[in-house]
């Protein structure tokens, strides 16, 4: 019967709350509807400044095959190797493409030639991107001479073709990667740092001494604190999974059901990771710069933007100890894989043992005065 008291008591406040109640549907929104098209590694318009020493039909022939690739925008064509660095010196090109003297000739003789390619790897992504981008399409144009070379002159020469098949995410677009990681975003914002800021709340009007004179449990206390985010939590994760199809197409062939249980793991854990901080916090100042702190850090090593097998040793310890690792890879699985339960055992033994850890220790941290 508290409990019913105290929760009709924190959905009032809820409710009253104008700016939370527009969060709970503009915030997944925006996020999801905006970020996919900032947050992406899909690298396009790369700046080229074309350096060609050879003058030749073939040399010409390559550098429109740069100029109509959707990855490459032509910046200049430049005399010398020094006038296409002032370019990039300038900020006007990303790279520098030398076309060697001689690039015809070694082409259609040997078989092979190189050209030399310098990148501006100020923005290592961009850098990175850029090679491989240039590797491919050098590559293709070889192979196609070396076909048209060889049928010219009637003979076969060995060939060896690669055939790519791109798995989960056929068209590699990064979008696709990328929603099913905001969507724990969202959780993070709405079921982490409010709840880090509702006892403090509490502390700074006074009302909570108020409830410390009750015979109020701790146990019924914290409930009555977390509920109405596992609620929000909910309700916030439903609106995303609508909006990623509305908007992207994107449905889980792993089926919702199995998302939900796991983002009700994530939801209980971070609401009890909030209340955590906000028990231990005496102003709302200092409960936003400590749950900030850890947001960053959750973020970061969760694998949304790196790999965390990339990661260094230390870095790999820490994001196993985050519980947004663990959702990030079950968003992933389910929405672009279609895991099942047996597939993502681990995740929840993980998210399980976080869940109770913190909020037990939610418990035990909040103080009652008498």
């Amino acid at each position: 019967m508290t409990l019913k008291y105290l929760l009709e008591k924190e959905f009032k406040q809820t409710w009253r709350n104008k700016i939370v109640m527009g969060m709970i549907i503009i915030f997944p929104l925006v996020v999801i509807l905006v970020m996919p098209w900032a947050a992406t590694l899909d690298v396009k318009n790369i700046q080229v400044s074309v350096v060609d020493s050879d003058y030749s039909s073939l040399s010409r022939e390559f550098t429109e095959h740069i100029r109509n690739s959707t990855y490459f925008s032509l910046a200049s064509a430049t005399r010398n190797y020094n006038e296409g660095i002032n370019e990039v010196e300038l900020g006007n090109a990303d790279m520098v493409l030398e076309i060697p003297a001689g690039f015809e000739t070694n082409l259609t003789n040997a078989g092979t030639t190189s050209i030399q390619v310098s990148i501006n790897t100020v923005n290592s992504i961009k850098g990175v991107m850029g090679q491989s981008y240039i590797n491919m399409l050098a590559s293709e144009f070889s192979r196609e001479k070396a076909l048209l070379i060889d049928a010219n002159r009637n003979s076969i020469r060995p060939q060896v073709d690669v055939i790519i098949k791109n798995m989960y995410n056929p068209t590699l677009d990064y979008k696709h990667t990328m929603v099913p990681g905001l969507i724990m975003i969202t959780l993070i914002i709405l079921c982490g740092f409010l709840p880090a800021l509702n006892i403090v709340i509490e502390k700074e009007q006074g009302t909570i001494e108020q409830l410390n004179v009750t015979p109020i449990g701790k146990v019924t206390f914290i409930l009555a604190k977390l509920i109405p985010f596992w609620i929000i939590g909910f309700i916030t994760v439903t609106f995303g999974f609508l909006f990623a199809w509305l908007i992207y197409g994107l449905v889980p062939p792993g089926g919702y059901a199995i998302l939900y249980l796991f983002i009700g793991l994530f939801i209980f854990t971070m609401t009890g990771f909030g209340l955590l901080i906000s028990n231990s916090s005496s102003t709302m100042q200092q409960s936003t710069f400590v749950m900030f702190f850890f947001v960053i850090i959750f973020v970061m090593l969760c694998g949304l933007l790196t790999p965390v097998d990339s990661m260094p040793d230390w870095a790999k310890f820490i994001a196993g100890i985050t519980p947004t690792k663990y959702m990030v890879n079950v968003l992933r699985c389910v929405y672009l894989k279609g895991s099942g339960l047996s597939d993502l055992i681990s995740d929840l033994i993980a998210l399980t043992i976080m869940m109770i850890f913190y909020n037990v220790w939610a418990v035990l941290s909040y103080r009652k005065s008498k």
